[in-house]
């Protein structure tokens, strides 16, 4: 076990772990989607994400991608024209995840029922 994770569980204060902080970023129904979306194509527009992420409503996508920016993941780039764009890179935090969302992938692909 990760020594953030047992220092947590002796002193009963899991919301205080390292675990704890990467749940929260993540959790949720569609980040790991958005994030391996970036981690794939580098750069995408708003509607790109409707495109790869077929079932996510416009207005998920949006409270999504706010949350994922203000917790400093996703880099949000808006461009001064007519009509507006709108494109979504991963931050280097971001890309820093990513290795631990394939670890959680591997594991569910090696041990899928």
């Amino acid at each position: 076990m990760g020594k953030s994770f047992l220092r947590a569980m002796e002193n009963e204060r899991l919301e205080d772990s390292g675990f704890y902080y990467t749940l929260l970023l993540i959790s949720g129904k569609y980040k790991v989607a958005i994030l391996y979306t970036l981690a794939t194509f580098e750069v995408v527009r708003f509607n790109e994400f409707k495109r790869f992420i077929k079932m996510i409503s416009y207005k998920t996508l949006s409270a999504t991608l706010k949350e994922l920016e203000a917790d400093k993941l996703i880099i949000r780039t808006e461009y001064p024209q007519i009509p507006p764009r709108v494109e979504y890179r991963l931050s280097e935090r971001g890309r820093s995840l990513i290795p631990v969302l394939d670890a959680i992938c591997s594991w569910g692909e090696q041990n899928r029922l």
